[in-house]
């Protein structure tokens, strides 16, 4: 008897004792009998199909929810070229996200600025300042201000606060000079 068979016949004594079956003499088993348990019974059907698993992949049981390594944020010159640039300004985290809907997120990493953000400090477009909340922002240097970088001062549920916002000049800058971009980062 193979390995396989084996797992076969194991399985077929599983299923009976999850249908309240004797699986030595094929009887129902009576009422007050521990395999009609409850309990026991949905454990019986739970064992029942790991082992239908195993025996469809040939006697190999495949993990569950193997999470897939996903590949490095990429995008094509085709799609950049489908880019809608927005009319007003937006920040660096809604320009990422303009980008990663373009993009299979699923099986790709998606791109967040703080991949961007040190190639704009390092450029000399950004500079970072602390702020009267005590916390740092990056916000446009007189450089940024030329490629359309520029401060805006937002309010939300927890206050006011100066953002960096970027035109549609500052995001056909960061599309042009994305390969390079991505590149510094590695």
């Amino acid at each position: 008897m193979t390995e396989l068979e084996k797992i076969e016949y194991a399985k077929s004594f599983i299923d009976k004792l999850a249908n309240g079956i004797n699986p030595i003499d094929n009887r129902p088993a009576p009422e007050n009998d521990i395999i009609n348990n409850v309990r026991l019974s949905r454990c019986f059907f739970y064992v029942s199909d790991i082992l239908r698993q195993v025996i469809e992949n040939g006697g190999v049981q495949v993990p569950k929810n193997k999470k897939e390594k996903k590949q490095p944020f990429s995008i094509t010159q085709e799609q950049l070229q489908q880019y809608q640039y927005t009319k007003g300004r937006i920040s660096l985290s809604e320009f990422c996200d303009k980008l990663n809907a373009m993009i299979d997120t699923e099986h790709m990493i998606s791109l967040r600025y703080n991949k961007i953000a040190p190639y704009l400090l390092q450029k000399g477009f950004l500079h970072e300042t602390e702020c009267q909340d005590g916390k740092y922002r990056k916000l446009p240097t007189e450089q940024g201000n030329e490629i359309g970088i520029f401060t805006e001062v937002r309010t939300t549920q927890y206050g006011i606060y100066e953002v960096a916002a970027y035109n549609a000049e500052a995001q056909r800058f960061l599309i042009e000079h994305l390969e390079e971009i991505l590149q510094s980062n590695n």
